[in-house]
């Protein structure tokens, strides 16, 4: 079993990181907690994720919502229930209390949070809306990074050799 092999068996999720001359085009830094309410922790590769966490940012003026990306150092040292392969599924929403929230759940909850999402949370009240946003974000979850990108990130074959031996 090659090292690759290994590591995905074990259980670890494989990330890609683009680099322009050399420089990664994103890099995460530590920061301390900021001791709000409720923390946000998304991923900080998804385009799409982060356009909406500008919008969140903006809705949040009581200042509720701490929001970190997921891939930032020290956020599974925060948050240790929460499996690492539990962050590139789904947004997580952890309060204050350590009650954890995922997937539409979360979205649901920071709705509630934030005074415009107020607006929109109550469709969550209406029959059947819950499962089917849940099902509607494990779709847009899976294919994100489709969805984000521009042409130049279209559906391709890769020219990636993973091991030197085979040719």
């Amino acid at each position: 079993m090659s090292s690759n092999a290994t590591a995905t068996a074990a259980g670890t999720v494989p990330v890609v990181l683009f680099t322009v001359k050399g420089e990664p085009t994103t890099t995460f830094t530590a920061a301390p907690p900021l001791n709000r309410p409720y923390t946000v922790v998304f991923d900080g590769f998804c385009k799409v994720c982060n356009r909406l966490v500008k919008l969140l940012r903006k809705w949040d003026r009581t200042q509720q919502l701490e929001i970190v990306a997921s891939q930032q150092p020290g956020v599974q040292a925060r948050f240790p229930w929460i499996p690492a392969r539990a962050y590139t599924e789904s947004v997580q929403l952890i309060a204050a209390n350590g009650r954890t929230w995922q997937g539409a759940a979360a979205i649901e909850q920071i709705l509630d949070v934030l005074p415009k999402g107020k607006f929109i949370s109550w469709v969550f009240s209406i029959p059947f809306v819950r499962p089917l946003a849940e099902k509607f974000y494990r779709w847009f979850a899976r294919n994100r990074y489709m969805l984000g990108c521009g042409d130049h990130c279209q559906s391709r074959p890769l020219d990636v050799k993973f091991d030197e031996g085979e040719r």
